[in-house]
């Protein structure tokens, strides 16, 4: 059977998109998954998304990380799958769609897309990292001079490391550059790799910074590998919520696969 797939990436974050409105494609088959992201022998990707219909929303979105098991919320994916529901017609230019970790309103301008994150009230400070949930669990030590770090070998020894060992967590190293400005680099579980662009854990890292007091500020800026995205928000009593993130999502290309099953 044919499949016709999409291609997306929001700040390098790249995602393959697929219209799975009737269903047809099987989720179960994770060797299939992760060889259509498998950059050498696929299409290469840092993950799968199915776009599919919903009861109580727009669509849903499923994530798959690119080692083919369903993965947990991915912000920049989730911001690619809004730009590929505009042009599939489901949409214009604002939507709630549901996803693994609730419903998203998203908003498209000039094809800049803020997609909503979940509230965010528990952040565990440590003295020398924080961790918290935007949707995925998220790591983060503020460094100077990230660009030097060995970001795999680093983050692949936190993310499997103590207090990891269950589920494990994303890795993000994290630079500042101005009041309101941030560097970022992440190790990304599932794809097992430094990724050019990690959305919940660029969200994660602007809480944890603005919690921190590195800033006071509530719109952040942060440069990653693969572009500029940014994180605003509202905080009060330490709940951080109306947290935005925002930045563009392009398509790349259109193709077509033979399902294997």
């Amino acid at each position: 059977m044919k499949i016709v797939f999409y291609k997306y990436q929001g700040a390098g974050n790249d995602f393959i998109m697929i219209d799975n409105r009737n269903l047809s494609f099987n989720k179960n088959n994770t060797k299939q998954i992760n060889n259509l992201c498998d950059r050498r022998f696929g299409i290469g990707a840092d993950g799968l998304i199915l776009l599919e219909p919903s009861k109580k929303a727009d669509f849903k979105m499923v994530y798959f990380n690119a080692d083919g098991n369903e993965g947990s919320m991915c912000g920049n994916g989730g911001r690619c799958i809004v730009a590929f529901a505009k042009q599939l017609g489901i949409i214009k230019n604002k939507t709630e769609f549901d996803a693994i970790d609730g419903l998203h309103l998203a908003t498209i301008e000039n094809d800049i897309i803020s997609l909503k994150m979940i509230d965010v009230d528990k952040i565990d400070t440590f003295n020398s990292h924080c961790f918290l949930n935007t949707g995925s669990p998220h790591h983060i030590e503020f460094n100077e001079n990230i660009g030097e770090l060995d970001i795999v070998s680093k983050g692949k020894k936190i993310r499997f490391g103590t207090p990891y060992l269950n589920g494990g967590t994303n890795v993000n190293f994290a630079e500042q550059t101005t009041k309101n400005s941030f560097k970022v680099r992440t190790y990304e579980r599932g794809v097992e790799n430094e990724t050019l662009a990690c959305g919940t854990g660029v969200t994660a890292v602007a809480i944890a910074a603005h919690k921190s007091k590195l800033t006071t500020s509530n719109n952040i800026n942060i440069d990653v590998i693969g572009g500029k995205l940014s994180v605003r928000f509202t905080e009060e009593n330490n709940k951080y919520s109306n947290v935005y993130l925002t930045g563009p999502a392009v398509f790349v290309f259109k193709g077509e696969f033979i399902a294997n099953d």
